[in-house]
């Protein structure tokens, strides 16, 4: 069994630290006093971020798939054409210095659109000062990724007012998040923790298939295993591989199907994930499901990515692998001008 000892010696900045503490993050971030912005005739959102910031344009594309407004997310360097005048461009950097987002928040000064940034300081902070842009600071969490809950409760607080989001659904996240932090925290390294579970199933590769609406949470989780564990990751939408992934099966493959499903997916959803139940069940391949929580799209998201992120962070410690360190992205990041 896996011990706090044992995760002590492995978990040289105590990551998990920063993870039991997520539901009280959600909801200080979310009840902070930050001013909120309110522009009129915005139809149109463009989330700027790369990383674990670029998770958070992932997540309110999601949230925003069934509404009337468009979102773009963009993880580079160059604005889409379709800006214009109802245009908000959101350029989100946990650290303040990713050059991508920069390059995007320039582009913005350029073509005097209308912005908002979020980030813990940095050249970002630093730009929109001498610009006057707006723009919010944020304190970073021990590292970007598990900075996620004050970023994304912080950005529910002051794009509230031009979002189609209730305040009744995002306290319903946070609630949910609490009852989840109980199954799945650190304090519980028993059989009955599903996110240990899960991560003690996994041996080989994890692929990831996911439904429409919740593929901010498979991003997350291949991002997070990717990250935290130093191990590759695949996802695929459960409705598309249908028409291709699949036949990659009638081989033998050391992949691991995981299949993250809404409580109430559509009836063509459901049905297409009991097929594949039955394929996989037929030729002897052994799968998982993930559920969501019960409640809105904001709840199923959230906790979604809080029980995976605690899944890669228990595969990190099971094979003896310190989570923070990212030595690959160090040196990239060294080598970009």
């Amino acid at each position: 069994m896996l011990s706090q000892q044992d995760i002590d010696k492995i978990d040289t900045e105590k990551m998990y630290s920063a993870y039991e503490i997520w539901p009280d993050l959600a909801k200080k971030h979310f009840e902070n006093n930050d001013k909120e912005l309110c522009l009129s005739n915005i139809d149109h959102f463009i989330f700027a971020g790369m990383g674990g910031s670029g998770t958070l344009g992932d997540v309110f594309g999601s949230i925003m798939s069934k509404t009337d407004v468009h979102v773009s997310v963009v993880k580079g360097y160059q604005l889409p054409k379709t800006t214009d005048e109802n245009t908000l461009v959101v350029c989100t950097s946990v650290s303040g210095n990713t050059v991508e987002t920069m390059s995007i928040l320039e582009q913005v000064k350029k073509n005097n659109l209308k912005s908002i940034s979020f980030s813990s300081g940095g050249r970002i902070r630093n730009y929109c000062e001498q610009n006057g842009l707006e723009y919010r600071f944020i304190k970073e969490n021990h590292s970007p990724r598990a900075s996620f809950p004050t970023f994304l409760f912080t950005m529910l607080k002051v794009l509230k007012p031009m979002l189609p989001i209730k305040d009744s659904d995002i306290i319903e996240s946070i609630n949910n998040l609490e009852k989840t932090w109980k199954n799945i925290s650190i304090q519980n390294l028993t059989e009955k923790n599903p996110a240990l579970s899960l991560a003690r199933w996994i041996k080989g590769i994890p692929i990831i298939y996911y439904p429409f609406g919740l593929g901010s949470s498979a991003i997350r989780f291949r991002n997070c295993l990717q990250e935290n564990t130093k191990t590759h990751a695949i996802i695929e939408d459960i409705v598309e591989t249908s028409h291709n992934g699949i036949v990659a099966w009638e081989k033998q493959s050391d992949l691991q199907p995981i299949l993250l499903r809404g409580l109430d997916d559509s009836i063509k959803t459901s049905e297409r994930y009991e097929i594949f139940k039955q394929y996989f069940e037929e030729r002897d391949i052994d799968y998982k499901e993930v559920f969501s929580v019960q409640g809105d799209i904001i709840s199923k998201i959230i906790n979604l990515i809080y029980f995976f992120d605690y899944t890669s962070i228990y595969l990190a410690y099971l094979r003896g692998i310190d989570p923070t360190p990212v030595n690959s992205i160090d040196f990239i990041k060294s080598k970009i001008r």
